[in-house]
């Protein structure tokens, strides 16, 4: 006897769904989720969402597993070097319990983690920036078995890095639904600098959901803004996307070669967690048999269940309008008609509908009026609709302009089909696992079962009954082989289905049903406990774990003396050759040159960018000249056009002379390593050092020079440098200049007329400006990103003593945006410093003060010590998300005098 179970004609990518609490977890698994994604309560990158305890991960890892689904919990925010035992003990933790993988994004976690417990699996989190093949190599050195890639990525390219890596093994992650970033993920400090809530800590603010103005204005000496201009925009809501949907190209999305599809969300309900997650599941299901046609009804539902308006996403090509959601920033729920007459006297508005619309009582409704969508407004409707021959007729509560539009924001029938979904699964998403059942009666008359349990995508399990049950000989009807086959082949009320059934019995003996039922259960039971067990590391795997623990935290401690003595040098940052001709000048030592032009690639013949080629060749003469050490910076974001340009030049430059480079992503870094062996690698911000692991495995690739995180404080700095302290690696602190805050592929001056065909002159000043009025600089590269920097300039130039008794050895200054006379006259102050500092007991307070004062005179925005003196906002009471925003609105990490 036996049956067959339905099997996809292809193979189809994972489907992996958000849980940001124990019953959104619920609603993931019972809507058909192939992996669900979960966080702790620390190390999470949502620390605003409910996440889970270590019992509840426990519990939610072995309901997962008993249904064949996968569980990852993110590890995915920078950790402190104080924070690493714990961070270890707690993967330990993870890995005893049998989680199927952990998203990383700190680069000395992951190489910990593939230290102390190699048998843990490690995804690298879309934290990590990871936009090129290089970067995907780099990642599988590391350790990590799977990449999520930066959603600014179209399929394309995403196609091209599977291509390139298909030898690595690495599986590659893209997501599929969901809210999206403004800046590439990874590398957005904008709720950082505002209110000291980082986002590489799991504690972003959204202030990209806030409003703002653009300005422009020429610039003065130093490069400061002059005569700012406001100008006219579309929207208030700048750096507000859309929610990506990918819905419709489901079947596309299948044939990509990616191992899953990510739906973002934790921070979301069970209820949205449901109707998304089962939706998806119904199109992977229906693409992979050929038969999707995309739905109306679901489409709604996805519309209801949450979006801010919904683009494809940079994924498949959208951009700037069709991108951004700059209008609003909140939910905008189903668009259903517009207002066509309001009654005054009664309060009775009439919709005329733009589509067929079942509206019940309880309902939320919206009005917004295209001319003033900030006045909008909802309510919950408590009466009973009327539908007549001109439109809907509803009561409202308050006066509705004519014309407006009516949006249907929450549907009482959609949230009864997700309660549905959570506590009364439909068969058709749930996850069973296979099951070939064997059923033998032995000559003596002992029924006994066994089985292969057949999990998705692990080794088949073996489950095998000790006890049985014994058979009587008939008195009157025998138990026939059809009868005992029918009470076997049940799995109700489990998560299994029986695929096959084989069973050896003659017909001849007796049982009662309610005991060869007993037998069925039992077996189901044993079968739950085995497959669960099955997922679990071996005991001595754990045990070798805890030992590698041990050893590590034993000889976990830090260097005490102070690192006095050593020499500081000036690291200037810049973007024009007048400005490496003035730091130069000023003897900044070091210049970092990023040339205008060096990210857009090549040219139509398939050349390097030529201008930006001869510049560096340039900036290489004047460094000569000066005695000044030049290395290339690259641009933050390397994507494979960039990447061709950069190996296309690299072997020229070297012949020129030049022999270091600056990067601000791993993938950059091996391009160079393999391009231009000889050329020694620095790394900048983008690289997030944040702990002296970081720093140790950096320095493998290897990395002569690290700038390290500007979120730490002067405390984690000196706790860092005393630990990571060694010959060969130098480490920088970002010392003076607007911070970079964000970097995006979206052109911000592209929503008003100043830009022309991705020109922007160079000669003005632009900006945006908050809410409270500080004003922060941003800046479009020629590959048409947008920069975005504090409002105010770091200025660390009263800590030089401190920073040079820490052991401190390269001070960062970025000059890019500012002119010449900023780039030289901030070098001679910070020269000044050192001087000061080599001083040692024969410096003054007030020498420093003069030198701060001299700072803030040609400072943009003013001057803040930032995160230096502050550290990060590190705890935060659980608050809604309207609450969050407002936190947008505080004080920004500027103008502190």
């Amino acid at each position: 006897m036996a049956k067959t179970v339905h099997v996809h004609p292809k193979k189809i990518p994972e489907l992996l769904a958000p849980a940001g609490s124990p019953e959104a977890f619920l609603a993931a698994v019972n809507a058909g989720a192939d992996a669900v994604y979960l966080s702790g309560k620390q190390f999470g990158a949502r620390k605003f969402a409910p996440n889970f305890s270590n019992n509840e991960i426990e519990e939610a890892v072995m309901y997962a597993h008993a249904r064949g689904v996968r569980v990852y919990v993110t590890v995915n925010t920078l950790v402190h070097d104080k924070e690493l035992p714990g961070a270890m003990e707690y993967l330990v933790n993870l890995y005893s319990i049998g989680v199927d993988a952990v998203l990383v994004q700190d680069v000395g976690v992951a190489a910990l983690a593939h230290k102390i417990v190699p048998g843990l699996t490690l995804h690298a989190s879309t934290q990590l920036t990871i936009h090129n093949a290089e970067g995907v190599r780099w990642a599988q050195s590391l350790g990590f078995s799977r990449v999520v890639l930066a959603r600014e990525l179209p399929l394309s390219e995403v196609d091209s890095i599977a291509q390139e890596t298909a030898d690595t093994g690495v599986g590659l992650e893209i997501f599929a639904h969901g809210a999206l970033c403004y800046s590439y993920s990874g590398q957005c400090l904008l709720s950082s600098v505002i209110g000291g809530r980082s986002g590489n800590r799991g504690m972003c603010a959204q202030p990209c959901r806030k409003k703002y103005s653009v300005v422009t204005a020429g610039i003065d000496r130093y490069g400061r803004p002059t005569n700012l201009q406001d100008v006219p925009v579309s929207g208030p809501y700048l750096l507000s996307p859309k929610d990506l949907c990918t819905y419709q190209d489901i079947p596309r999305l299948i044939d990509a070669p990616v191992k899953s599809l990510k739906i973002e969300g934790r921070m979301k309900s069970a209820e949205y967690v449901s109707i998304v997650v089962s939706t998806y599941r119904r199109a992977l299901d229906a693409a992979a048999a050929g038969v999707f046609v995309p739905d109306k009804t679901a489409t709604r539902d996805l519309f209801l269940a949450f979006n801010r308006g919904f683009t494809r996403g940079y994924l498949f090509g959208d951009s700037k309008g069709k991108l951004m959601s700059r209008d609003r920033p909140d939910n905008r729920g189903l668009f259903i008609g517009t207002v066509s007459r309001y009654d005054r006297k009664t309060g009775i508005v009439t919709v005329h509908p733009d589509k067929s619309i079942d509206i019940h009582t309880g309902d939320g409704l919206l009005f917004s009026h295209p001319e003033n969508p900030e006045a909008a407004w909802g309510f919950s409707l408590n009466t009973k609709p009327c539908v007549k021959a001109d439109g809907i007729e509803l009561a409202v509560p308050r006066n509705v302009e004519k014309g407006s539009l009516t949006f249907l924001t929450a549907s009482v029938g959609l949230a009864s089909r997700s309660r549905q979904i959570i506590n009364r699964p439909d068969p058709g998403l749930r996850h069973l696992v296979p099951v070939d059942m064997v059923a033998r009666v032995t000559p003596e008359g002992l029924l006994t079962l066994s089985g292969t349990l057949n999990p998705p995508g692990r080794e088949p399990v073996s489950v095998e009954m000790t006890e049985g049950l014994q058979l009587e000989p008939a008195r009157t009807s025998p138990l026939t082989k059809d009868l005992l086959g029918a009470q076997l082949d049940k799995a109700g009320g489990t998560p299994f289905s029986i695929s096959s059934l084989t069973l050896d019995y003659d017909g001849t003996l007796f049982a009662p049903v309610r005991e060869i039922n007993r037998l069925r259960r039992d077996f189901f039971n044993l079968a739950e406990k085995i497959l669960v067990a099955s997922y679990r590391p071996l005991p001595e795997s754990v045990s070798t774990a805890g030992e590698n623990l041990n050893k590590y935290c034993a000889h976990y401690q830090h260097q005490t003396a102070e690192q006095s003595g050593r020499t500081i040098k000036i690291i200037l940052f810049t973007d024009s050759l007048e400005s490496v001709e003035a730091g130069a000048r000023a003897k900044a030592g070091t210049i970092c040159f990023e040339p205008p032009g060096l990210n857009v690639g090549e040219n139509k013949h398939g050349a390097a960018n030529t201008s930006a080629e001869e510049a560096i060749r340039t900036a290489l003469e004047v460094c000569k000249k000066h005695n000044a050490h030049l290395i290339l910076k690259l641009p933050r974001i390397t994507r494979k056009t960039e990447i061709t340009a950069i190996r296309s030049m690299l072997p020229r430059l070297y012949t020129a002379g030049l022999r270091a480079c600056m990067v601000e992503n791993p993938g950059a870094a091996l391009a160079v390593i393999d391009t231009a062996p000889g050329i020694a690698l620095s790394g900048a911000g983008g690289l997030n050092v944040f702990n002296a692991e970081t720093v140790r495995t950096l320095k493998r690739m290897p990395f002569e020079t690290l700038l390290l995180s500007p979120e730490l404080s002067a405390d984690d700095v000196g706790m860092l440098v005393r630990s990571a302290r060694s010959p060969g690696t130098e480490l920088a602190v970002f010392a003076q200049g607007n911070l970079e805050a964000m970097v995006t592929e979206d052109c911000l001056l592209s929503v008003s007329d100043i830009c022309k065909k991705g020109s922007c002159d160079s000669s003005l000043f632009y900006g945006i400006r908050d809410e409270t009025g500080h004003l922060l600089p941003v800046r479009i590269d020629a590959a048409c990103r947008g920069h975005v920097f504090n409002a105010a300039e770091t200025c660390l130039v009263d800590a030089v003593p401190a920073l040079v008794k820490m052991g401190i050895d390269g001070l960062v200054i970025d000059a890019r945006g500012r002119t010449p006379a900023y780039a030289e006259e901030i070098t001679k102050i910070y020269r000044d410093a050192i001087a000061l500092a080599a001083q040692g007991t024969g410096s003054t307070d007030s020498q420093y003060t003069l030198l701060r004062e001299r700072v803030k005179a040609i400072a943009l925005g003013g001057i803040s010590s930032g995160h230096y003196t502050r550290g990060l906002k590190e705890e935060y009471p659980h608050i809604s998300g309207s609450e969050r925003l407002n936190v947008a609105g505080g004080k920004h990490l500027i103008n502190e005098e």
